[in-house]
């Protein structure tokens, strides 16, 4: 168990998902509350979701991350857009008398929608909440070797699930959520973080992979307007690139997700693989780090390290115009 004598709580803040069909339409009526979503674009979206049976895989994931770890502290789950809510969570843990909690975000990254938001959304729990705990968000750990570790050894055994002939030359592409360009330009204290870390992470996973390995970053999931520029390419664009240009097998590898999101598993698993198979390309997908015990071990390792001090007030601020990102 790693020492946790900073803190008197974990709490797990994720996306959320739906758990059967009925939950799919409120559950996406909350994500893009107060964004003019058409409701079309919602109903395109339910689709998705029902087509898995009205189920997000991120709850259980969560569930099971949560039966994975080992640390000497309560353990509680909150999330920004279904239940279990963070805002009920927060009150559960007064009513427990905890005073302090480190707080584990299911994002990596530095950007609006990966951090801003989820300390806006702490922010706003706490607020909600008479005599609520203070809680402090663990660091990004993008490059943590935990995650890495973890990515790297999914990575090998999708190369490893390819057809022999195909292995050797397989390209690697590594994925993230796309999100508007004004909103990645703005990224960090400096601007420009989540692409950043998103090529310092696939570059460290492919260098424990095969360092001779080419490698490419594209993005999946955008759901913005034409008119707004998002950061390109999609993945399905991306492939068609890489089968122009001779390429005849691919390892998509979702660097940008610490666990399966309906992203994954409809934009990866059934539109980039039938984007492959129309193309005649070999086709597999690592899994995400999920359960991997080395990046279960890294939670401990990161309530070990000194408490991190909070974001500046003026890193990854808040877009303009919200960008309407599919859910997860």
């Amino acid at each position: 168990m790693g020492s946790t004598s900073a803190y008197d709580a974990l709490l797990i803040v994720s996306f959320g998902g739906p758990e059967k069909p009925e939950d799919v339409m409120p559950f996406l009526e909350n994500v893009v509350r107060g964004r003019g979503v058409p409701r079309e674009r919602l109903l395109a979206v339910e689709a998705h979701y029902q087509g898995f049976g009205g189920v997000s895989p991120i709850n259980q994931q969560c569930r099971d991350l949560i039966d994975a770890l080992d640390v000497d502290l309560p353990v509680y789950w909150g999330n920004r857009n279904w239940q279990p809510f963070l805002e009920d969570t927060v009150r559960q843990m007064a009513a427990d008398g905890v005073t302090r909690a480190a707080a584990f975000v299911t994002a990596a990254y530095s950007s609006y929608s990966s951090c801003r938001q989820y300390l806006d959304d702490i922010d706003r729990a706490r607020a909600a909440v008479p005599g609520a705990p203070e809680i402090v968000k663990l660091r990004h750990y993008y490059d943590h070797p935990g995650f890495i570790a973890a990515m790297a050894d999914h990575t090998r055994a999708a190369l490893d699930a390819l057809p022999a002939s195909e292995r050797g030359a397989a390209r690697l592409v590594f994925t993230a959520h796309s999100i508007p360009v004004s909103m990645a330009q703005t990224a960090g204290p400096q601007g420009g973080a989540y692409e950043a870390q998103l090529r310092k992470a696939a570059a460290l996973v492919t260098e424990q992979v095969d360092p001779a390995r080419s490698w490419d970053l594209a993005w999946q999931s955008r759901s913005g307007p034409p008119s707004v520029p998002w950061l390109e390419p999609d993945i399905c664009d991306h492939l068609e690139r890489l089968h122009d240009d001779g390429v005849r097998a691919v390892v998509t590898v979702p660097i940008g997700f610490v666990s399966d999101h309906m992203e994954v598993i409809y934009d990866l698993d059934v539109e980039a693989a039938a984007m492959a198979e129309k193309l005649g390309m070999a086709f597999t997908r690592a899994s995400t780090a999920g359960t991997h015990p080395r990046f279960v071990s890294m939670v401990s390792e990161l309530l070990a390290e000194p408490v991190p001090a909070r974001c500046a007030a003026l890193c990854c601020p808040a877009p303009r115009r919200r960008p309407t990102p599919d859910a997860s």
